[in-house]
């Protein structure tokens, strides 16, 4: 009997510290939850580390991603700035990239970011035809002639070429996925979960920013 309760209080003890054990994060790994940009590219944020999410509004990928790292991406610190930048790995969806751009300079996109998946991956709406678009934006506010002087701007079609240089440049294989101060990519897709990734973009938060005061 004493022998056996002996063995139930060290079992008991050594609980929490296996526990303590399990409960240690490990350093993402490179190669395997993050890679290195070769070469390095152009940040445009300044003294701020930059966070560029690359997405593609017709991925279904994409669409999951973004509720889980939009609370992640309001909390960041004040060094850090968060961008996104559309994809479209063909010029037949070169209009999804048109619509991102669009809002952005018509200042919707707090409100329409989310409502564009919505109506892609839940209404099943391939909203490449430049009416379906109009019209779906219209049918949220926005003037139709506003968003179609907005769509077929100057503007936006140079934003739409450049995005396209920018996601090349950093030899960008699938969406979603996110660099960090142009040095390091990751993804869902590496790190194996869409949650697993914000702790893998923290790690490499606090690299770039340990990298930035050295210089």
């Amino acid at each position: 009997m004493h022998s056996t309760r002996r063995r139930f209080v060290l079992a008991a003890a050594l609980v929490p510290a296996m526990s303590i054990a399990y409960a240690q994060p490990k350093t993402p790994a490179a190669g395997t939850d993050y890679r290195e940009v070769k070469p390095p590219q152009p940040v445009t944020t300044g003294d701020k580390i930059e966070v560029l999410e690359f997405f593609w509004y017709g991925c279904p990928h994409c669409a999951s991603f973004e509720p889980e790292v939009e609370p992640w991406r309001k909390k960041l610190p004040a060094d850090v700035e968060y961008k996104r930048l559309p994809v479209a790995f063909d010029a037949s969806r070169a209009n999804h990239t048109k619509i991102y751009y669009a809002l952005e300079q018509l200042k919707r996109l707090d409100d329409m970011h989310r409502k564009v998946f919505n109506v892609m991956h839940g209404a099943r709406k391939k909203m490449l035809d430049p009416d379906e678009i109009a019209d779906f934006m219209a049918a949220n506010g926005i003037d139709r002639k506003a968003w179609m002087d907005a769509f077929n701007s100057f503007a936006v079609a140079t934003q739409t070429n450049r995005a396209a240089q920018v996601w090349a440049a950093y030899k960008l294989e699938g969406t979603p996925a996110v660099a960090v101060d142009g040095k390091y990519m990751t993804a869902p897709s590496m790190v194996g979960s869409r949650a697993g990734t914000l702790p893998v973009l923290d790690y490499l938060i606090d690299v770039s920013r340990k990298e930035r005061a050295k210089k």
